[in-house]
C-alpha cells in the first residue's frame, strides 16, 4: 500500500512537472486565453516614463501634502489594476509645482495608460433639478458586464453596487423621482441620463453609454480605484530603455548556471545516489518556480533574479540537513527505511524554523517595501514555498522509491564503505 502511495505521489509530481515545463515553454500553450511571458522591469527591459502636475489651486496649503500622497494611492491602484507591477512613482517638484513621477515597466498600450492615470473619475448622479443624489464617494464596488440591449463591439456596461449609506440615499431619490430622469454624470461629462421607471432599493444601478469591454473595464478600475483628488496634466512623456540592459541579466543567468552545476557537483560527490535525486529535484524545483513566476506574473527585475538564485541555496541547505539526519539515524543502527522516514521527522524542525524566518522576513520586506525590494522579497517568498515543496515532498518520494527498489541494497553497500555517503 506504502509503495503504491509512493508512486501516486511521483504521478502527481510528473503531471506538475509536465504543466511547468509547458507553461516555460517560450511557445507554449495559452492559460486563461493568454500565453504566459516573463515580465521584465525597468532595469532589465524598459518601459515609459510620465510626468504630471497637480493642480492643487483649490486645496489650502495645510492639505497639499494630505492630497499628494492620497494622489500616488490611487494612482498606485489604478496602475497595478493595468497588469503593472513595480512600477516607479515619487512625488517631484515640477517649476515650482507639485506633481508626480510615474514610470511603467514594459507596459504596451501606453495610451489606454495614460488616459487611466489621468481619469478623475468624479461620478455623481444628479436630478433634473441639479440636486446630487449619489457620488462615488457613495459607491462599494463596480463589475464589468455586457449590455443585453447593446450593439454588438459596443455592449460593455459597469455595474455599480453602493456601500449602505450610497443604496439609502440611491433608494429614496429613485423613490422621489419616478418617472423622471437621474443623470450619471462622470468628470462633468454627462454619460446617460436614464428616466426612473421604479424605485431602486437594491443599491445597485448600471452605466451604459455605449462602451466597447475595454472602455468599460477602464471606467471600472477609476471608480474601484477611488476618484483622484485634484485634476492631474500630462507634462512629459517619453520611452525609457533598460537601466541595465541585456548585459546584467546574462551575467546573472551564467552566474545562476555556474552555481547551480557546483551545487550539483558537491551534492552528487558527497551524497552520490541521494545527491543525484536531490538535484534532480532542484532541477523540478527551478521549473516550479519559473511557471509561477509568469503565471502570478512576477516583474523580473535584477534584484528579483538574486532573490530566486538566494532561494535555490535555501533549497539546497534543506536537502543537506535531511541527509546529514540521515546519515546520523544510520550510524546508530537503523535500517535504511527507518533512517529515512527518522531523518526527515528529524529535520523538519530546523527546515521548518529556518524557512519560517525567511518568510515573516520577505512577508515585512513585501509590506513596507517599494519597488525592486519588494520583487526580490516576492520571488525569494516564492522560492522558500516552492523550496520546501521540492525537499519535503519532490525528495523525499524519490528516496522512498529508491528504499523499495533493488538500488537501495547497492546504497547500504556505499553507505557501509564509504562513510562519506549518506
Amino acid at each position: 500500500m506504502n509503495l503504491r502511495r509512493h508512486f501516486i505521489s511521483l504521478l502527481v509530481i510528473i503531471l506538475l512537472a509536465g504543466f511547468a515545463i509547458a507553461v516555460d515553454y517560450p511557445g507554449g500553450p495559452k492559460i486563461f486565453g493568454e500565453k504566459p511571458t516573463v515580465h521584465q522591469g525597468l532595469d532589465l527591459r524598459g518601459g515609459t516614463h510620465l510626468v504630471y502636475e497637480a493642480d492643487l489651486a483649490k486645496i489650502d496649503s495645510a492639505s497639499k501634502q494630505k492630497a499628494l500622497t492620497s494622489v500616488t494611492d490611487i494612482l498606485d491602484r489604478r496602475i497595478n489594476a493595468l497588469g503593472v507591477s513595480e512600477p516607479v512613482m515619487q512625488t517631484i517638484k515640477i517649476n515650482n509645482a507639485d506633481g508626480v513621477l510615474i514610470e511603467l515597466p514594459g507596459i504596451q498600450n501606453i495610451d489606454d495608460a495614460v488616459k487611466l492615470i489621468g481619469q478623475t473619475a468624479q461620478l455623481k448622479f444628479m436630478t433634473i433639478d441639479g440636486q446630487v443624489v449619489v457620488e462615488g464617494s457613495d459607491l462599494k464596488r463596480s463589475t464589468v458586464s455586457l449590455d443585453p440591449a447593446g450593439k454588438a463591439g459596443h455592449n460593455g456596461q459597469v455595474n455599480l453596487e453602493f456601500n449602505p449609506d450610497g443604496a439609502k440615499k440611491f433608494a429614496d431619490a429613485t423613490t422621489a423621482n419616478v418617472g423622471k430622469q437621474i443623470a450619471i454624470i462622470l468628470d462633468d461629462q454627462v454619460i446617460s441620463a436614464p428616466t426612473v421607471q421604479t424605485a431602486i432599493t437594491d443599491g445597485s444601478a448600471v452605466i451604459n453609454g455605449d462602451f466597447t469591454i475595454d472602455q468599460a473595464k477602464q471606467l471600472s478600475i477609476a471608480l474601484n480605484s477611488g476618484a483622484l483628488p485634484v485634476p492631474l496634466k500630462l507634462v512629459e512623456q517619453r520611452n525609457v530603455g533598460a537601466t541595465l540592459g541585456d548585459a546584467p541579466l546574462k551575467q546573472a543567468a551564467v552566474a545562476g548556471l555556474l552555481g547551480f552545476l557546483a551545487v550539483a557537483i558537491f551534492m552528487i560527490f558527497l551524497y552520490r545516489l541521494p545527491g543525484l535525486l536531490a538535484v534532480l529535484a532542484l532541477m523540478l524545483y527551478s521549473t516550479f518556480t519559473l511557471a509561477l513566476f509568469k503565471l502570478i506574473p512576477v516583474t523580473l527585475t535584477l534584484a528579483g533574479i538574486a532573490g530566486f538564485i538566494l532561494s535555490i541555496g535555501m533549497a539546497v541547505d534543506a536537502n543537506i540537513l535531511i541527509f546529514e539526519r540521515m546519515r546520523e539515524e544510520q550510524r546508530r543502527g537503523k535500517s535504511l527505511p527507518v533512517a529515512l522516514e527518522d531523518g526527515f521527522k528529524r529535520a523538519w524542525n530546523s527546515i521548518r524554523d529556518s524557512n519560517a524566518s525567511s518568510i515573516i522576513t520577505a512577508l515585512i520586506l513585501i509590506w513596507f517595501g517599494t519597488g525592486s525590494i519588494r520583487g526580490f522579497a516576492l520571488t525569494l517568498l516564492i522560492g522558500i514555498l516552492v523550496s520546501l515543496f521540492t525537499a519535503i515532498t519532490v525528495t523525499r518520494t524519490f528516496l522512498r522509491l529508491l528504499v523499495s527498489s533493488k538500488a537501495a541494497s547497492r546504497w547500504a553497500n556505499l553507505t557501509r564503505v564509504q562513510g562519506a555517503t549518506v
